[in-house]
């Protein structure tokens, strides 16, 4: 089935009645203090299998440690961030190979992040990933 005749099937959304628009009101006057200053940046990392940053954004350096094992460095600290990362080609078109990838803060460095990624079955393997700091 083609993509635009997939959409054409899906049903519309439905229009919010008044309670759901005004919980919806409240939730966002209430929650001004929630979530990212203002001063908030969103920094991405493209990273190949070997460790060569490709592009990215407040991406200073990428570093392979080890077999599956990365250290991406970025332009500010990202101790408070929050990190997604996912296995994926470096290139702009393709499919990347199967695998995991897992993130977390860089121990001893406060503007870096550490990447490990993962075969499908589990075992380290060198893979290419995407990485996003909301910092």
């Amino acid at each position: 089935m083609s993509s635009a005749r997939a959409r054409s099937q899906r049903a519309a959304q439905p229009e919010p009645g008044e309670e759901t628009t005004a919980r919806a009101d409240a939730a966002h006057t209430t929650c001004g203090g929630a979530g990212m200053p203002s001063t908030a940046r969103v920094l991405f990392a493209v990273v190949a299998a070997n460790g060569v940053l490709v592009r990215g954004m407040g991406a200073a350096t990428a570093d392979r440690l080890s077999t599956g094992m990365y250290q991406v460095v970025f332009d500010q600290d990202v101790t408070a961030a929050g990190c997604v990362g996912t296995v994926g080609l470096s290139g702009s078109s393709g499919l990347g190979p199967s695998g995991q990838i897992a993130v977390a803060g860089r121990t001893g460095i406060p503007n870096a992040v550490f990447v490990t990624t993962f075969d499908s079955a589990g075992a380290s393997a060198d893979r290419p990933f995407h990485l996003a700091v909301l910092a």
